[in-house]
């Protein structure tokens, strides 16, 4: 039989890469880690770990086995909420996982109204890049992500999605920013810009219209803040690349001017709310997915 305790300790080795790291999340000591993983392997009959020199990776047999065990740890999560809600406790926690450009919008148009409706619901959001966003919801980490044009994935599936170009934010002085016809990305190759890091869908969009256009853009800054992004533009710094609603408070205001691009595969790019493939969400996790596809303005077709 395999019992509950060596499931979890697994889960938690599986999603850390680590004996330590998994020791390390679940607050007890290395050795009781290994015990756990030893007497599951034993009862399996098989190896689940490959041990490398620096953590583990998950054996065939264990990828199996860590599906089993997510599998069973969200079924646990679904009867506590279910009980919960016989007793008529309205709670839960709600994890989410999205880019810096979604905060405000998740904030001030989902949160603030679903918290005042749900008083007894809890929050994390945790902030990434577009990779570290899919992973955190396939391995379970994540209840809900937003991500921005995210790559196709197996294991996950869209409840919204939107058509959010990606533009240029610039100062409404600026000669782009008045021009009639929308610039191209190569229109900006000599101007100071403010980019995302490697790892984000904005950043990654970019990179494939500078080398389908034969051209680089001059970064100036690298940063994944978008609040130092809008700052780095406000303060005539020079531009950065971002879909217009990562500036939506500034665009209103007059301070920041959103001007799409005419590059065709930035035109096209798209918002996404991801969940896990073929998980039965809690009562709360499927309240608050359906908030979020109803009032961001990311998932407003712009």
């Amino acid at each position: 039989m395999i019992n509950d305790r060596a499931l979890r300790y697994f889960l938690a080795v599986a999603r850390a890469g680590s004996i330590r790291g998994a020791a390390g999340a679940l607050n007890v000591a290395a050795s009781a880690v290994s015990r756990q993983v030893a007497e599951l392997e034993a009862g399996c009959g098989a190896a689940l770990l490959e041990r490398l020199p620096r953590g583990v990776a998950l054996t065939e047999a264990g990828r199996i086995v860590a599906e089993h065990a997510q599998r069973q740890a969200d079924d646990g999560a679904l009867l506590a909420e279910r009980l919960r809600r016989l007793r008529g406790v309205q709670a839960g926690q709600v994890r989410l996982c999205c880019g810096g450009g979604f905060l405000t919008d998740l904030v001030d148009n989902a949160l603030a109204g679903f918290a005042r409706a749900h008083p007894g619901v809890t929050y994390r959001v945790t902030l990434g890049g577009t990779d570290r966003i899919l992973a955190a919801v396939a391995e379970g980490e994540a209840d809900i992500g937003l991500a921005y044009n995210p790559p196709a994935h197996p294991d996950l599936r869209s409840l919204a999605s939107a058509a959010q170009p990606l533009a240029a934010l610039l100062r409404p002085e600026d000669p782009l920013a008045r021009g009639r016809a929308p610039p191209g990305l190569a229109a900006f190759a000599e101007t100071p810009c403010a980019v995302l890091p490697p790892d984000h869908g904005v950043r990654r969009l970019l990179g494939r219209v500078e080398a389908d256009g034969g051209f680089r853009l001059r970064v100036r800054l690298e940063t994944p803040s978008i609040e130092l992004q809008r700052r780095f533009v406000l303060a005539g710094m020079g531009v950065t690349f971002l879909p217009g609603f990562a500036a939506a408070t500034e665009v209103k205001a007059g301070q920041l001017v959103a001007v799409h691009l005419a590059d065709a595969l930035l035109a096209q790019a798209t918002t996404h709310l991801l969940v896990r493939a073929g998980r039965r969400l809690p009562e709360a996790v499927a309240g608050i997915a359906e908030r979020l596809a109803a009032e961001l303005e990311a998932f407003r077709p712009a």
